[in-house]
């Protein structure tokens, strides 16, 4: 599961940008908008889980074994950093991504499942390496409400261009 980190912190820039590439190429409006759309999403999950990691200060786990510090939050501003804690920024951009797929692309279900079977990769595997479980579950909960957020305010232009 280790590839997780890696593939969940390089298709949020190269998957954007490629659709915006291929949109811009092709003359397509709506394809241009998707790709802002989950750009946007991206960038909105990523100051979410930003925010509240700067605020709870989760602690890593550790890769041996040890004391149990499961419980261990360092509440207050910056007391743990914004990069390790909670909720996973891995997961919640990943749920995001998903989430503003399925909504946009009501009709090609598919693409939906296939998001959210890789936010759900990502998610575990992360949880198996680099963050707790509760990380990942509250990193897909704020993923998947930003991503519909995001989804449904773009919806009505991605549906009808201008």
């Amino acid at each position: 599961m280790f590839p997780a980190v890696g593939i969940g912190a390089l298709l949020p820039i190269v998957l954007p940008l490629s659709i915006l590439a291929v949109g811009a190429l092709e003359k397509k409006a709506s394809l241009s908008l998707m790709g802002w759309a989950i750009g946007q999403a991206e960038a909105v999950g990523a100051f979410v889980a930003a925010s509240y990691k700067s605020l709870t200060g989760r602690v890593h786990p550790l890769r041996d074994v040890g004391a149990d510090i499961s419980h261990t939050f360092r509440f207050g501003f910056l007391r743990g950093g914004v990069f390790w804690g909670w909720p996973s920024s891995h997961t919640t951009i990943a749920f995001a991504m998903a989430a503003t797929v399925f909504t946009l692309l009501p009709k090609q279900k598919w693409l939906g499942y296939l998001a959210f079977t890789y936010a759900l990769y990502v998610g575990i595997g992360v949880s198996m390496t680099i963050h707790w479980f509760s990380d990942f579950a509250a990193g897909a909960i704020f993923g998947t409400l930003v991503g519909r957020a995001v989804g449904k305010s773009f919806l009505k232009a991605i549906a009808e261009p201008a």
